[in-house]
């Protein structure tokens, strides 16, 4: 089986990996270099601490398991950093409710006193920390995206770079031939949209309308400073976690929308938290966007009307991508898996028309 996935981010590179162990043969298309479009640009953080409905929620917490499965499978891998995440907020009693509701899912969370919380970063400043503790999440994680979609691309999956899908050739409700910009075309006995916020524009190739809301994401990357940042931190006005080189990586919901002002003030409530940042400064911003389905919730898997087009498009691509990509690989193969994505179809945005 010939299988043309267009996308080489997360989505695209766990999807191909996935079939390719499979038997198939897969080339991952892509109008930039792998891993330079959102999957790039993302803050890559394995959770499911803010995921609704349920089954939204299981699915993330079965991506998380699909990571840890993966370090565990290749231990010199360096894209995989376990350690947990911390939270605090201004309403402590709403952040002790959500801790409340994950720990009856039987999600791993407890609640650390101001000591137990330095014990894990000593480079907070105490005085930022609120007298009620914080909470914390053992099991979450963060990726480097780049580097799993290598592990994942070093498969015998053929990349085509640099060469936007510009066209499907149908046959009927089958699509025949994919039609790349330099004028190239791939013969397909399949084809999975991994295009994250170009999803819609790839699906309505195969005459397929899927809503799409994406939302921008602004992520500022500090100089190297000697900080003892170990795992993901969510403070009021600032979300940190580490990255490569000493360097720390920072977020907020502010600076997804604001200017040069709102990098430079979430910067100085890094300081303020770590005075290990206050010599930091900002070393590059990478701007992207989160590829958000219309109602919100990961489209996955096969379509009705175009029997050889699937889909494998959500936001929380990097939580999701190992065990959504197995799924969809699954699904390509022709195994049926409504037990895990009857809710993520292409047809409920059809039938709420």
């Amino acid at each position: 089986m010939k299988v043309v996935v267009v996308g080489a981010g997360v989505y695209g590179a766990a999807v191909g990996a996935a079939l390719v162990r499979r038997g198939a043969t897969v080339t991952v298309v892509d109008a930039g270099a792998p891993g330079s479009g959102t999957s790039g640009a993302t803050f890559s953080w394995v959770n499911s601490r803010n995921k609704q409905p349920l089954v939204y929620h299981e699915l993330n917490v079965a991506g998380m398991a699909a990571h840890r499965r993966l370090a565990a499978e290749f231990p010199l891998g360096d894209w995989y950093h376990g350690g947990g995440g911390i939270e605090w907020t201004t309403d402590e009693t709403a952040l002790r409710a959500k801790v409340d509701a994950l720990l009856a899912l039987g999600y791993e969370a407890k609640w650390l006193t101001r000591a137990e919380t330095l014990e894990l970063e000593p480079g907070i400043d105490p005085d930022r920390l609120p007298s009620g503790g914080t909470a914390y999440f053992p099991g979450e994680a963060w990726v480097e995206p780049r580097r799993l979609i290598a592990h994942l691309l070093s498969a015998k999956v053929e990349v085509v770079a640099d060469d936007a899908v510009i066209g499907l050739d149908l046959i009927g409700d089958v699509v025949r031939s994919v039609r790349l910009a330099s004028g190239r075309v791939l013969t397909a006995d399949v084809v999975v949209n991994c295009a994250g916020p170009q999803a819609a524009e790839v699906a309505a190739l195969a005459g397929l309308a899927l809503p799409m809301r994406n939302l921008p994401c602004v992520l500022v990357y500090s100089s190297p400073v000697a900080v003892p940042l170990s795992r993901v931190v969510h403070a009021p006005n600032v979300h940190l976690r580490p990255e490569g080189g000493g360097r720390i990586l920072l977020h907020s919901g502010e600076v997804d929308q604001g200017g040069q002002e709102a990098v430079e003030r979430l910067v100085r409530d890094a300081a303020s938290l770590y005075p290990g940042m206050r010599a930091a400064t900002v070393e590059s911003v990478r701007k992207g966007q989160r590829p958000i389905p219309g109602d919100g919730l990961p489209v996955l898997g096969r379509v009705a009307d175009v029997r050889n087009y699937f889909f494998a498009v959500s936001h929380s691509g990097v939580t999701l991508c190992l065990h959504a990509g197995e799924l969809v690989a699954d699904e390509v193969l022709g195994e049926n898996r409504d037990d895990a994505l009857a809710p993520f179809r292409f047809e409920r945005f059809e039938e709420s028309r």
